[in-house]
């Protein structure tokens, strides 16, 4: 049985691997042609090549589900073709042991998704972020780059042309209101180091706004007083469902507190967290329609149900993850309904052909 286990999970996860290794290629030359337009000054076809190489990261993490999907459909459709299935089958396996095999190395990609989300993507999403906008030339622009990361604290919104991970900014416009919804200052500063606990401003520019003048001042150093510490700023610049779930979870906390919408961040946190159980869901999908109506069919009607029931499957995600967030029910619901459908799908099926 030890080499009946092995056998299989050889057969699925090279399938896997061969199916994310496929798509990524497609994915990455993709990305290449996509940002081909953006070439100009330092941002040469090297650093293209650079930024486009730090978000693969981001695209094995989600693209493995649908790699596990139509992977196993063609690592258990070898199988089936080779009437291997049935032989299995008839030597006394059961349907629950053949799913069991199946899942053992999906487990192993599974845990190797869960450490690229919590440990790789939050930090090389960054790093390719802020040097794409150094390498564009952002830091020296004001608000108005076309790239950047807005945050509200109190009464001031903060605008960041270029961060670093390693508690530097640059560019950094701060408009300041009063109760009343008032402009009372704008500042640009060149460049903010984080030192000793606070933020130091170099080479500020200082706009006051008044009913009877407009007065400015150039100021070399300034402190800057804000709870918004290197690793909350870390969180800003990185899209939510690029976060880890530490970080999701901490910044949707720092959100509340400040009375700021967290919904999208929320939504995030769920999707983070029951991201294994969609996969898995996915496998029993892919197992029962070997064993139910995918028994007998070419290897080609295998790949093009996968990939058709994939884009489905994420196709619902995309509607009821931004539907929780416009109508207000919660996130939760939004993840769990495609996967409590595929649970409830591929245990029907299975339970037929048991």
């Amino acid at each position: 049985m030890v080499l009946l286990d092995r056998y299989v999970m050889r057969q699925v996860a090279v399938a896997i691997i061969a199916v994310l290794l496929v798509v990524l290629a497609l994915d990455f030359i993709g990305q290449l042609i996509e940002q081909l337009d953006q070439l100009r000054g330092d941002y040469t076809f090297y650093e293209l090549f650079i930024y486009v190489s730090w978000g693969i990261p981001r695209s094995v993490y989600e693209y493995l589900p649908y790699a596990v999907l139509v992977g196993c459909l063609i690592g258990l459709g070898v199988l089936a073709n080779a009437s291997e299935l049935v032989i299995i089958r008839t030597a006394g396996v059961s349907v629950a042991r053949i799913v069991w095999m199946v899942l053992k190395p999906v487990l192993v990609f599974i845990a190797f998704g869960l450490c690229l989300g919590e440990f790789v993507i939050p930090y090389a999403d960054q790093v390719s972020e802020s040097r794409r906008a150094l390498a564009l030339g952002y830091k020296q622009q004001s608000a108005q780059a076309q790239r950047g990361v807005w945050h509200r604290e109190a009464d001031e919104y903060i605008h960041f042309n270029v961060i670093l991970p390693d508690g530097q900014a640059y560019g950094i416009t701060r408009y300041r209101f009063d109760e009343q919804n008032h402009l009372q200052q704008v500042s640009f500063a060149q460049e903010a180091i984080y030192q000793q606990g606070q933020w130091q401003e170099q080479d500020v520019h200082i706009t006051h706004f008044s009913e009877q003048q407009l007065r400015s001042e150039l100021v070399d150093r300034r402190d800057w007083q804000t709870e918004l510490t290197p690793d909350l700023l870390n969180t800003v610049v990185v899209p939510p469902e690029a976060l880890s779930i530490w970080r999701l979870s901490q910044y949707s906390r720092y959100l509340a507190e400040h009375s700021l919408y967290n919904r999208e961040y929320a939504l995030a946190l769920w999707q983070k967290i029951l991201q294994p159980v969609a996969t898995a869901s996915l496998v029993l999908i892919a197992i029962s329609f070997i064993f139910g109506p995918l028994r007998e069919v070419s290897m080609g009607q295998r790949i093009f149900t996968g990939v058709v029931f994939g884009i489905l499957f994420r196709l619902l995600q995309s509607l009821l993850g931004p539907s929780s967030i416009v109508f207000g029910f919660p996130p939760l619901v939004a993840v769990l309904i495609p996967i409590v459908l595929c649970l409830a799908l591929g245990i029907y099926l299975l339970r037929r052909a048991g």
